[in-house]
């Protein structure tokens, strides 16, 4: 089973030696998206630090959107994420923005905080997403009737 290289015009191109997503399978995987307005390529900021994690959030699940739709997949085949936070202090709001996004039906969630993200990001997130339809994986054997 090979890999496949995604790549969307509607999410910002990768910034280093990597690529947007991987579809491996029926998994999607995604590179980290921080907050690049795919358009102009500068990070989206805010007037205030509440407003600036909130655009970025919203930003960063909109660049998703966009390259799991390029995958065949979507926000609501996410099964895992992973979010990463410059500070702890942004947690309630990137998580009312994420909230809008994944609805009643989250996927499972790691955050962490950490040092520093690239070009002064305050988020980042990746996911593993599934395509949708039921599809037969090979190896599976089908079950012989009973005569």
């Amino acid at each position: 089973m090979k890999k496949k290289i995604i790549h969307s015009v509607e999410a910002p191109a990768a910034v280093g030696p990597y690529s947007q997503a991987i579809r491996k399978g029926r998994f999607v995987y995604t590179s980290g998206q921080i907050a690049l307005d795919p358009a102009t390529g500068k990070l989206v900021e805010g007037e205030t630090a509440e407003e600036t994690i909130v655009a970025q959030t919203r930003q960063v699940l909109t660049n998703l959107q966009a390259v799991l739709a390029a995958a065949g997949s979507g926000l609501h085949q996410v099964v895992k994420t992973t979010v990463f936070l410059t500070t702890m202090e942004d947690f309630a709001r990137m998580n009312g923005v994420y909230a809008e996004f994944f609805g009643d039906d989250p996927p499972a969630r790691s955050t962490v905080a950490v040092a520093a993200l690239p070009l002064g990001a305050r988020v980042e997130i990746e996911t593993v997403a599934v395509l949708p339809g039921k599809g037969k994986g090979k190896g599976k054997k089908k079950k012989k009737k009973k005569k």
